[in-house]
């Protein structure tokens, strides 16, 4: 994909100077000590600010004994006061309902056993409104126009399926209004929030199931394989045709508008040549489409409605140089929690006054950390080995000329899924210390289209590492990258990524960090959650079937193969994983430490699938920094 500036087409063959970056004479970058690693991972003073629906009360998250909990302060005036007391872990997300409610979302030691609580603006009535021990809560439909009501998932009554019930916040009364036959992964609500769709799973297959009403049984109406995706998003605002996004007869998901009984495509709203389109706004006052979302480097958006257009526009003037987004807003629309960024700072959060045209900031998410003093991520594209172009980002320390650069290789995670354009705090870390950093979106990263996406089939650790290795040998061949000082760090399959990348490339990398990654296909498979269990005879296809494939997931198992292995390694993992089961890191450093090679491994018994705690987070990017300092030589 090419990258527009300023109506010019560039790549990174074009020269590093004329995409920004510095070639001054070297380094401006030692001129000052590395800012401290804590200050990249530091809760924010005040952030996730969320304004109450009537417009008289701001919520939003500080943190209190260490962890992120809720505060309320009248927008009127007055001091602020805390409304929950956590103190194991941080609340993850929390949203009103109605003007004296809110409600928020907490886990137990990262389990990912969502329980949903509410607790009322005067502090009173905190209740865990699903308190059932094993069972993830999901949210099915905030029901806006209902306050005291709320639509949810839980898999109490089978670990494996999601039942949707009716939850009373006055009460706690749980009411089930349409049980899982067993293969069903979501539901689709109308405006009245009326359960209307479904769509299931056998494992390979995929359909959607309707019906005309609130109540009565569903019918199939279309099924496809999962390599088509279709997408519902909501009703029209009659309730009676459906937006959806849909790649069914193209490359690329486009934004349609289908009639629900037939799935029979009515017009074809918006589609990119280049990236998927998956999102569509609308105003919940007016009634109109406001505007499609869509990735290509960075986030783009086309507009649907002028008044939405104007709100854009005013805001563009006012906060030159950043990007913007909507967090929040009050039912009548005229007031919304407006969040700038860019790619050198988490950021200011301000609440604008529509009518008045009138920015009032609320906070900045880091202060303390110096913009001018962040790298820039400019987009980069390469070619594989065969012939597939890869999009990708590069950092550069800010004030390196970008020769012979110790480089960070960072595959993401998913890996369904695709860096963005954005602020990175570890890449900015990382940066800071000296090092470039390489994210790529190698194939099977989502948004490049259908045949992109299953270019990655059964190619893990094979032309999907392929692609990684790639971008590491265009580094070379650039000469940014000193060929010596190269380490390959990732999370979830990103981890992956590191083990396979010191086991099947062994010299290229001179350190390895892997966080929360699999390293065995076999072990990996027997040990997803009970709710991935609808997905497995799909992810037999695309990673490889046990049994069919059983010589194709031990020749791309690291843990299989780790007397390759001779990068130094840190491993990090936490203990309650409930996506990568501990055993793939207990595994690896097993055999790893059984050839006398010692690997610092830090486990956390009180987290997850990564570190949120904090102090954690502290503890591993510090060792982690200590790490590569060791073997790249940045600054700590």
């Amino acid at each position: 994909m090419p990258i527009r500036y300023a109506g010019a087409v560039l790549t990174l063959m074009t020269s590093l100077s004329a995409l920004g970056f510095a070639v001054s004479p070297p380094a401006r970058a030692a001129e000052a000590a590395p800012i401290p690693v804590r200050d990249f991972f530091r809760h924010p003073e005040r952030g996730y600010f969320r304004i109450a629906p009537d417009g008289k009360t701001l919520a939003f998250m500080q943190p209190f004994e260490r962890r992120m909990n809720i505060y309320v302060q009248p927008l009127s005036g007055g001091e602020p006061r805390r409304l929950t007391s956590e103190t194991a872990r941080d609340i993850s997300n929390h949203f009103w309902k109605g003007p004296q409610r809110l409600v928020y979302l907490k886990d137990f030691a990262g389990d990912e056993n969502f329980h949903l609580v509410a607790v009322n603006v005067d502090g009173s009535g905190v209740k865990d409104l699903t308190p059932f021990d094993g069972v993830r809560a999901q949210i099915i439909d905030e029901l806006r126009d209902f306050p005291d009501e709320l639509l949810v998932g839980l898999n109490k009554r089978n670990k494996e399926v999601f039942d949707a019930y009716r939850l009373d916040l006055k009460t706690g009364e749980l009411t089930l209004v349409a049980e899982n036959p067993g293969n069903i992964t979501s539901w689709l609500t109308d405006h009245a929030g009326n359960i209307r769709g479904a769509q299931t799973s056998d494992g390979v297959n995929t359909s959607f199931l309707y019906r005309d009403g609130a109540a009565g049984p569903f019918k199939t109406v279309l099924t496809t394989s999962f390599r088509d995706s279709f997408s519902p998003l909501f009703f029209t605002f009659d309730d009676k045709l459906l937006y959806a996004s849909s790649n069914i007869g193209r490359d690329k998901q486009a934004i349609v508008l289908v009639d629900p009984a037939t799935a029979k495509e009515q017009q074809v709203l918006f589609a990119h040549p280049e990236v998927d389109v998956e999102s569509l706004a609308y105003s919940h006052k007016r009634k109109v489409l406001t505007e499609i979302d869509f990735v290509t480097w960075k986030a783009e958006r086309k507009f649907l409605d002028t008044q939405t257009e104007k709100i854009y526009a005013a805001l563009q003037k006012q906060l030159p140089g950043y990007e913007f987004a909507f967090q929040s807003m009050t039912d009548d629309e005229d007031r919304i929690i407006v969040a700038a960024y860019s790619d050198r700072t988490p950021g200011t959060r301000y609440l604008y006054d529509v009518a008045g045209d009138k920015l009032t900031k609320l906070g900045e998410i880091a202060p303390w950390l110096p913009e001018a003093k962040m790298a820039g991520m400019k987009p980069i594209e390469y070619t594989s080995r065969d012939g597939l172009k890869i999009h990708g980002y590069i950092t550069l320390p800010k004030g390196s000329e970008p020769k012979k650069l110790p480089v960070i290789v960072n595959p993401h995670g998913g890996p369904w899924a695709r860096d963005v354009w954005g602020w990175n705090p570890e890449v900015q870390m990382l940066a800071n210390r000296g090092y470039a950093v390489l994210q790529m979106n190698f194939r099977g990263s989502t948004g490049y289209g259908r045949s992109f996406w299953q270019a990655s089939f059964k190619e893990w650790g094979k032309k999907m590492q392929d692609d990684i290795t790639d971008g590491v040998q265009y580094l070379i061949k650039e000469g940014i990258a000193d060929p010596k000082r190269i380490c390959i760090y990732g999370g979830s399959y990103g981890g992956y990524a590191t083990l396979a990348g010191v086991t099947y490339t062994p010299d290229l990398y001179a350190c390895a960090v892997d966080y929360v990654g699999v390293s065995n296909l076999f072990t990996f498979m027997n040990t997803i959650p009970p709710y991935w269990k609808p997905y497995l005879d799909m992810m037999h296809e695309m990673v490889g079937d046990p049994t069919k494939d059983k010589e194709l997931l031990a020749a791309t198992s690291p843990a299989l193969h780790a007397d390759r292995i001779k990068t130094p390694l840190f491993v990090a993992q936490g203990a309650h994983d409930p996506r990568v089961n501990i055993d793939e890191s207990n595994q690896m450093v097993k055999a790893l430490r059984s050839r006398g090679i010692d690997v610092p491994y830090l486990v956390k018994d009180n987290e997850g699938h990564g570190f949120h705690n904090e102090e954690n987070q502290f503890e591993f990017y510090e060792a982690m920094d200590k790490f590569l300092a060791k073997y790249l030589g940045g600054g700590t």
